[in-house]
């Protein structure tokens, strides 16, 4: 590997450094989304190019925004800081760190012909300047301990989970590849009810082969009577955890399988040591998962998204939204002709 310059910002490939995770943990903002299996899983299934902006001194990496270029002739040509990713910090220590990032990332995505360029998260970076939306996170502080988490829950959480148990639910932690087969097809179920695409089916081998087949993650799946109900896909590294992905067949929401989900894993990760779990996203129409996620005790921040436009060159507002009468076209298309369509759309969505 060639020396680098500590003055300079580089341009690296984490799918090139086998101990870039390592560079990571050093930092407090760094999660999993950092991570170079989290890159893989993006560039193998979307075609899309790690192009990282990192400062390095002589104790290893100072500074870094991740960047995705995403290629795409329906939505443009474009840097992404991170495609599909529920938050992405940059990582610098202050202000002059970041500027000298971003002055570099500007001026590569100028002559690289980027559209604009897109960041999910980095508002202690952004001061006064207008997201293009924002939304809400939660993170829920693991390192009190079990049983003090579980006294933090909304009564009404705590009744969910154990009604769950008296019906006779069961939740596996499992990583095979059987498990994310089954937590696809629960999760074209739950898409199509809410009027989206799924995910691409191989997104979710890749998941499997490049996360979690290499102890970076799991699924927590609820059986009840033999049936998969529910589930959920966590990741983790560097001691903290996400909540990525949640689904369930809606003909048993009665069973409160979900809540069950939910407070295994958070179970799991408190007793394996980990000091956190973020829920992700949440969108600020979603009041119904708004409040799921407040019901664990988790805190509450808002998660700004910046779009920064080249030929204006200046911070626009173009809201991301999920809503709008497509999804009552998708809520009546066929299971495959559906799946189909994320196949085909993902790419262009990142």
């Amino acid at each position: 590997m060639p020396a680098v310059d500590e003055e300079e910002v580089k341009i690296v490939n984490p799918l090139e450094y086998p101990s870039w995770d390592n560079l990571l943990l050093p930092h407090d903002n760094s999660s999993f989304f950092h991570s170079s299996r989290w890159a893989r899983l993006l560039a193998e299934t979307y075609d899309y190019r790690p192009i990282y902006f990192a400062l390095f001194d002589g104790s290893g990496l100072s500074a870094l925004v991740p960047v995705m270029e995403v290629k795409s002739f329906l939505t443009g040509k474009r840097g992404v800081s991170l495609p599909f990713t529920d938050y992405c910090e940059p990582l610098a220590a202050g202000e002059q760190q970041f500027r000298r990032l971003f002055g570099a990332l500007a001026e590569y995505g100028r002559l690289a012909g980027w559209k604009h360029i897109e960041f999910r998260g980095g508002s202690d970076f952004f001061c006064g300047v207008p997201p293009s939306s924002s939304s809400y996170g939660h993170a829920l502080d693991l390192s009190k301990g079990e049983d003090s988490i579980f006294s933090g829950l909304r009564d009404s959480t705590k009744r969910n989970i154990k009604k769950a148990r008296r019906e006779g639910v069961q939740v596996l932690m499992e990583t095979s590849a059987y498990a994310v087969d089954e937590f696809y097809g629960l999760n074209c179920l739950t898409r199509k009810i809410h009027g989206l695409p799924p995910q691409p089916y191989g997104f979710f081998r890749g998941l499997f082969t490049n996360i979690i087949d290499k102890g970076s993650g799991f699924v927590a799946l609820a059986s009840y009577k033999g049936k998969i109900v529910a589930g959920a896909v966590f990741l983790h590294s560097g001691g903290k955890a996400i909540y990525k992905y949640g689904a369930s067949d809606r003909a048993y929401g009665f069973l409160r399988a979900n809540n069950l989900v939910m407070w295994e894993a958070i179970s799991w990760y408190a007793k394996n040591g980990y000091s956190q779990l973020c829920l992700g996203r949440t969108e600020p129409g979603n009041s119904g998962l708004r409040q799921f996620k407040a019901g664990w005790g988790a805190s509450e921040r808002t998660i700004n998204y910046y779009r920064y436009d080249l030929g204006k060159k200046a911070f626009v507002r173009t809201p991301l939204s999920v809503s709008g009468t497509h999804n009552a076209i998708f809520r009546r298309m066929p299971a495959p002709l559906l799946r189909a369509a994320g196949a085909i759309m993902y790419r262009h969505m990142g």
